[in-house]
Protein backbone atom coordinates (compact mmCIF):
# COMPACT_ATOMS: atom_id res chain seq x y z
CA UNK A 1 0.00 0.00 0.00
CA UNK A 2 1.28 3.53 -1.05
CA UNK A 3 1.05 6.30 1.82
CA UNK A 4 -0.46 8.31 -0.56
CA UNK A 5 -3.81 6.31 -0.95
CA UNK A 6 -5.00 7.02 2.62
CA UNK A 7 -3.85 10.74 2.75
CA UNK A 8 -7.36 12.33 2.48
CA UNK A 9 -8.13 10.67 5.84
CA UNK A 10 -5.64 12.03 7.79
CA UNK A 11 -5.82 15.49 9.88
CA UNK A 12 -8.40 17.22 11.16
CA UNK A 13 -11.91 17.90 9.60
CA UNK A 14 -11.90 20.62 6.99
CA UNK A 15 -13.77 23.46 7.28
CA UNK A 16 -16.03 25.75 5.05
CA UNK A 17 -14.45 29.36 6.41
CA UNK A 18 -11.78 30.29 8.77
CA UNK A 19 -12.15 29.73 12.39
CA UNK A 20 -14.03 32.19 14.18
CA UNK A 21 -12.11 35.36 16.18
CA UNK A 22 -13.50 36.99 19.31
CA UNK A 23 -13.41 39.89 16.82
CA UNK A 24 -16.04 38.24 14.51
CA UNK A 25 -18.10 37.21 17.22
CA UNK A 26 -18.60 40.65 18.48
CA UNK A 27 -16.46 40.15 21.43
CA UNK A 28 -13.79 42.76 23.16
CA UNK A 29 -12.71 43.61 26.38
CA UNK A 30 -14.12 46.99 27.85
CA UNK A 31 -14.07 48.53 31.43
CA UNK A 32 -16.93 46.02 32.51
CA UNK A 33 -15.15 43.14 31.02
CA UNK A 34 -14.99 41.11 28.19
CA UNK A 35 -18.54 41.31 26.25
CA UNK A 36 -21.09 42.85 23.19
CA UNK A 37 -22.49 45.87 22.74
CA UNK A 38 -26.13 45.95 21.21
CA UNK A 39 -26.90 49.12 19.26
CA UNK A 40 -30.33 49.78 18.27
CA UNK A 41 -33.12 51.93 17.16
CA UNK A 42 -36.52 52.31 18.74
CA UNK A 43 -39.63 54.09 17.66
CA UNK A 44 -41.19 56.76 19.68
CA UNK A 45 -43.05 53.73 21.37
CA UNK A 46 -40.60 51.92 22.05
CA UNK A 47 -40.64 49.51 19.76
CA UNK A 48 -37.62 48.48 18.26
CA UNK A 49 -37.07 49.12 14.46
CA UNK A 50 -33.37 48.01 13.92
CA UNK A 51 -30.50 46.00 16.27
CA UNK A 52 -26.86 45.84 15.66
CA UNK A 53 -23.99 44.53 17.73
CA UNK A 54 -20.43 45.00 17.88
CA UNK A 55 -17.60 44.53 20.32
CA UNK A 56 -17.94 46.14 24.25
CA UNK A 57 -14.58 47.94 23.23
CA UNK A 58 -15.72 50.02 20.17
CA UNK A 59 -16.98 53.34 20.17
CA UNK A 60 -20.98 54.09 20.14
CA UNK A 61 -21.05 57.08 17.90
CA UNK A 62 -19.63 55.30 14.58
CA UNK A 63 -22.03 53.14 14.66
CA UNK A 64 -25.46 55.95 14.05
CA UNK A 65 -25.25 56.13 10.62
CA UNK A 66 -25.02 52.51 9.69
CA UNK A 67 -28.28 52.71 12.13
CA UNK A 68 -30.14 55.67 10.31
CA UNK A 69 -29.45 53.76 7.02
CA UNK A 70 -31.33 50.25 7.83
CA UNK A 71 -34.67 52.82 8.52
CA UNK A 72 -37.14 52.44 5.73
CA UNK A 73 -37.91 56.40 6.43
CA UNK A 74 -36.21 59.48 7.86
CA UNK A 75 -36.65 59.97 11.62
CA UNK A 76 -37.99 63.65 12.93
CA UNK A 77 -35.58 64.04 15.83
CA UNK A 78 -33.01 61.42 16.50
CA UNK A 79 -32.57 61.29 20.28
CA UNK A 80 -29.06 60.06 21.99
CA UNK A 81 -26.93 60.52 25.21
CA UNK A 82 -23.92 62.80 25.12
CA UNK A 83 -21.98 59.23 24.29
CA UNK A 84 -23.16 60.58 20.35
CA UNK A 85 -22.36 64.49 20.27
CA UNK A 86 -19.19 64.40 17.76
CA UNK A 87 -19.19 66.27 14.45
CA UNK A 88 -19.79 63.18 12.00
CA UNK A 89 -22.73 61.98 13.88
CA UNK A 90 -24.22 65.62 14.00
CA UNK A 91 -23.74 65.45 10.11
CA UNK A 92 -24.74 62.37 9.39
CA UNK A 93 -28.31 63.16 11.13
CA UNK A 94 -28.50 66.49 9.44
CA UNK A 95 -27.88 64.09 6.15
CA UNK A 96 -31.40 62.34 7.19
CA UNK A 97 -32.94 65.76 7.74
CA UNK A 98 -33.76 65.00 11.06
CA UNK A 99 -33.45 67.01 14.31
CA UNK A 100 -30.87 66.05 16.49
CA UNK A 101 -31.52 65.89 20.40
CA UNK A 102 -28.25 64.92 22.13
CA UNK A 103 -27.10 67.10 24.97
CA UNK A 104 -23.51 68.55 24.30
CA UNK A 105 -20.64 67.37 26.06
CA UNK A 106 -19.04 69.65 28.47
CA UNK A 107 -15.85 70.06 26.90
CA UNK A 108 -17.30 71.11 23.47
CA UNK A 109 -16.58 74.53 22.23
CA UNK A 110 -20.15 75.68 20.92
CA UNK A 111 -23.00 74.24 23.72
CA UNK A 112 -26.00 74.49 21.29
CA UNK A 113 -29.39 73.71 22.59
CA UNK A 114 -31.32 70.49 22.61
CA UNK A 115 -34.86 70.03 23.39
CA UNK A 116 -34.90 69.18 26.83
CA UNK A 117 -38.42 67.31 26.68
CA UNK A 118 -38.05 65.86 23.67
CA UNK A 119 -34.84 63.94 25.62
CA UNK A 120 -37.16 63.21 28.42
CA UNK A 121 -38.12 60.26 26.37
CA UNK A 122 -34.80 58.81 25.97
CA UNK A 123 -35.54 56.75 28.73
CA UNK A 124 -37.35 54.49 26.03
CA UNK A 125 -34.42 53.02 24.98
CA UNK A 126 -33.44 52.35 28.53
CA UNK A 127 -36.61 50.34 29.34
CA UNK A 128 -36.20 48.49 25.94
CA UNK A 129 -32.78 46.93 26.88
CA UNK A 130 -34.46 46.51 30.55
CA UNK A 131 -37.21 44.15 29.05
CA UNK A 132 -34.41 42.84 27.20
CA UNK A 133 -32.63 41.84 30.18
CA UNK A 134 -35.58 40.16 31.62
CA UNK A 135 -34.27 37.31 29.70
CA UNK A 136 -31.25 36.19 31.30
CA UNK A 137 -29.87 34.12 28.87
CA UNK A 138 -29.52 37.33 26.74
CA UNK A 139 -28.35 39.37 30.11
CA UNK A 140 -25.43 37.45 30.47
CA UNK A 141 -25.15 36.10 26.73
CA UNK A 142 -25.37 32.34 26.79
CA UNK A 143 -24.97 32.08 23.03
CA UNK A 144 -21.21 31.51 21.77
CA UNK A 145 -21.76 32.90 18.27
CA UNK A 146 -22.65 36.43 17.47
CA UNK A 147 -25.35 35.41 14.59
CA UNK A 148 -27.23 33.43 18.21
CA UNK A 149 -27.04 36.20 20.39
CA UNK A 150 -28.63 38.82 17.41
CA UNK A 151 -30.96 36.15 16.49
CA UNK A 152 -31.97 35.97 20.37
CA UNK A 153 -32.19 39.77 20.62
CA UNK A 154 -34.10 39.57 17.42
CA UNK A 155 -36.24 37.30 18.88
CA UNK A 156 -36.93 39.04 21.88
CA UNK A 157 -37.54 42.44 20.53
CA UNK A 158 -40.45 41.08 18.20
CA UNK A 159 -41.66 39.31 21.85
CA UNK A 160 -41.61 42.93 22.90
CA UNK A 161 -43.00 44.36 19.85
CA UNK A 162 -46.20 41.57 20.75
CA UNK A 163 -46.59 42.85 24.30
Amino acid sequence: MSAGRFQHRQGAQSRSGPKSTARTECLGRSRGGFGTKVHTVVDALGNCLHLALTPAESADSPQLPGLLAALAQSPGAVVCDKAYDTNNVLKSIADQHAVPVIPPKSTRLDQRDYDRNLYADRNKIERFFGRLKEARGFATRYEKTAVSFLATAHLLAALDWLR
